[in-house]
């Protein structure tokens, strides 16, 4: 099964949403099936098969999420780090300003999902391969 050491490396070649298909195709390459990550603090619980799971320490001081989500913003902002014009934190600092209280990402069915804090599927997007 796959290590936090190894999750560390491919997410250590991430640097703006750009890379993300890469980034999710080298967790599949690992055994990762599926994985949630919190951004208030930017921890993340990693899944595998046989009920494997291991998680990553908190990545940076307590965000304040929101508490009315504002898809718009969020979306305009996803966007904006999809194109590759903002870094990972930029990113969680606007998702938490917008309301999102995680993403989940199977990567068996190559689904993002972003929640707000009462657990309402905000976006489903496609993963593109």
């Amino acid at each position: 099964m796959f290590t936090a050491e190894q999750i560390k490396a491919a997410h250590s070649k991430v640097k703006s949403g750009a890379d993300f298909p890469a980034y999710i195709k080298d967790l599949k390459q690992l055994g990762v099936t599926f994985y949630e990550t919190y951004v208030a603090d930017g921890h993340t619980n990693y899944f595998g098969d046989n009920d494997y799971k291991i998680s990553s320490p908190a990545k940076y001081t307590m965000l304040a999420i929101a508490e009315v989500c504002n898809a718009e913003s969020f979306m305009a902002d996803l966007s904006t780090h999809q194109q590759g014009k903002t870094d990972y934190p930029a990113f969680c600092t606007d998702s938490a300003r917008s309301g999102i209280e995680k993403w989940a990402v199977s990567i068996d069915s190559m689904t993002c999902t972003y929640f707000d804090k009462t657990g309402n599927k905000i976006l489903v997007e496609q993963i593109p391969n």
